[in-house]
Parts: structure tokens; C-alpha cells; sequence
């Protein structure tokens, strides 16, 4: 459990930038956007194609970072960041910029059409 020891703002934005880093390499990048072909719009084939490929590449990254390279260290890592982001403008964005990778944009009716 050193991680958590050493775990700050800092870190976390380092460890962020670096998936998403991961994610933008060429051949990652490649393997993700046939995902995201395959799934189109379906966020059940986006949860089913593309997800399985970031959660690998984020537990690639935060196992180099001293996190346990499995679920539970992924859980760890994401409840940490999650705490930190409401007082960290710049974590907010970097996971937002990640989750952005694997959850398709989603439509929102903003009018207020009233149906009589």
C-alpha cells in the first residue's frame, strides 16, 4: 500500500496524462478506433468492444505507478482520482478527457416542448 502513501494532485495528473498518453500511442489507438467502429452508437457494444481495451491500458499504467495491477487496484485508483477531482479542476478534466475515450457523447433534449 505505499502508493497511497505518496498519493497527491501531482500523481494523480501524472498518472492520468500518462493512460491517456497509453490510450494515443499508434497501435493502441488503432485498436480502439476498430472498436469504436465496430460498437457505432451502441453503448452496449462500447461497454462490450472498447471498455475491456481502455481498462487494460489504465491497469498497464497504474500497475508501473506501484497500484496492484488488477480490478481492485483499478477501483482503488479511480475512487482516489474521483475524491480529488472535486477540489482539482485539472483532474476533473484529464478524467473526463478519459472517460470522453470510451463512453459515447450522449444526446440530451434541452427543449422544454410541452405535449398536450
Amino acid at each position: 500500500m505505499s502508493y497511497l502513501a505518496n498519493f497527491n494532485n501531482d500523481v494523480a495528473k501524472q498518472i492520468l496524462m500518462d493512460i491517456i498518453r497509453c490510450v494515443n500511442q499508434p497501435d493502441n489507438s488503432k485498436k480502439l478506433s476498430e472498436a469504436k467502429a465496430s460498437a457505432g452508437k451502441e453503448m452496449l457494444l462500447m461497454m462490450q468492444n472498447v471498455f475491456p481495451l481502455v481498462m487494460t491500458l489504465q491497469l498497464e499504467v497504474i500497475k508501473a505507478h506501484g497500484f496492484p495491477g488488477n480490478r481492485e487496484g483499478l477501483v482503488q485508483f479511480s475512487q482516489l482520482v474521483r475524491e480529488l477531482e472535486r477540489d482539482d479542476m485539472e483532474i476533473a478534466r484529464l478524467r473526463s478527457q478519459l472517460r470522453a475515450i470510451y463512453l459515447p457523447p450522449i444526446a440530451i433534449n434541452t427543449t422544454n416542448d410541452i405535449l398536450i
